[in-house]
């Protein structure tokens, strides 16, 4: 019980004997809560949670995204880069493949340039200097 309680006389919960409750001594000031003999703490709140049947609704809208938004500006220019060495699928070179999907992904009207490249690597098994080629690709996005 609180401070708020003393002198009253209420019933034990277990064994419903009367018990009355004691005064709190004014020597022992450190021992008192203030708060929990302010008006607030006498105050009975009843708080309920809502339980929905349907998901909840979203209270941040994101913006949706579109291809050609007007006003958004330009498109962005951005890089793309196919490594012959990283398109080959247990011993399945898909390399074309690969090329190919991003191509029609991106569009031709989106492509800046297609420059090829050649490039050298350590081949982790043999642990030679092995000679390949990429494909760099720059596009609007």
């Amino acid at each position: 019980m609180d401070a708020s309680a003393a002198g009253e006389t209420i019933q034990c919960p277990t064994c419903d004997a009367e018990i009355s409750v004691p005064t709190p001594e004014l020597t022992d000031i450190h021992g008192l809560n203030p708060i929990a003999s302010s008006a607030a703490a006498k105050e009975e709140k009843h708080f309920v949670v809502p339980v929905r049947d349907a998901p909840p609704e979203v209270l941040i809208k994101q913006p949706t995204k579109t291809e050609e938004e007007p006003g958004a500006g330009p498109k962005k220019l951005k890089i793309k880069i196919f490594r012959h060495s990283d398109c080959i699928e247990v011993g399945h070179d898909r390399y074309e493949e690969f090329v190919s999907q991003f191509l029609n992904k991106v569009g031709e009207e989106n492509i800046v340039s297609i420059t090829p490249l050649s490039y050298t690597h350590i081949d982790i098994a043999t642990q030679k200097l092995m000679t390949d080629y990429a494909l760099q690709i720059i596009y609007r996005a």
